[in-house]
């Protein structure tokens, strides 16, 4: 099995993918190349900071959906636990800014919705059929 990054690691990858988006109006190069990426901040669970985290969305029935795989790791990235202890954040697409109330998606919902992005992006059954737990979906709604 692949070992997850470390702390550090993933920190200086997303500030270099955060940089490039706002240098591009939204649009990276490399992996995530022609992508559709959003910049979400929370509210951190436990320090009360902001944290920024680059995350693929997809527009599934009208509706605004990120996904919180962390390439399949046995835990959910920590912009899950923010958003579950607040669930006020702030999403950059491209050049707009707006504030979002995030909802994580109950199983059912979850269960229906999580077909329809492994259809769109197969990497992301691939991620579920890594790890034991349930990959959660989340919902964002201008407020």
């Amino acid at each position: 099995m692949t070992e997850m990054p470390d702390t550090q690691t993933i920190n200086a990858f997303n500030k270099s993918i955060i940089d490039e988006f706002r240098t591009n109006a939204g649009k990276v190069g490399g992996q995530f190349e022609n992508a559709d990426l959003l910049l979400l901040t929370t509210t951190g669970a436990k320090s009360g900071q902001s944290r920024i985290s680059p995350l693929a969305y997809f527009r599934i029935d009208g509706r605004l959906i990120v996904i919180g795989s962390f390439a399949g790791s046995p835990v959910s990235p920590a912009w899950v636990h923010n958003l579950r202890a607040n669930p006020q954040a702030r999403v950059e697409m491209g050049t707009e800014e707006f504030a979002v109330t995030a909802r994580e998606l109950p199983s059912d919902e979850r269960d229906a919705l999580f077909e329809k992005v492994t259809a769109a992006a197969p990497g992301f059954a691939e991620y579920q059929s890594k790890t034991s737990r349930v990959i959660p979906l989340f919902e964002l709604n201008r407020t």
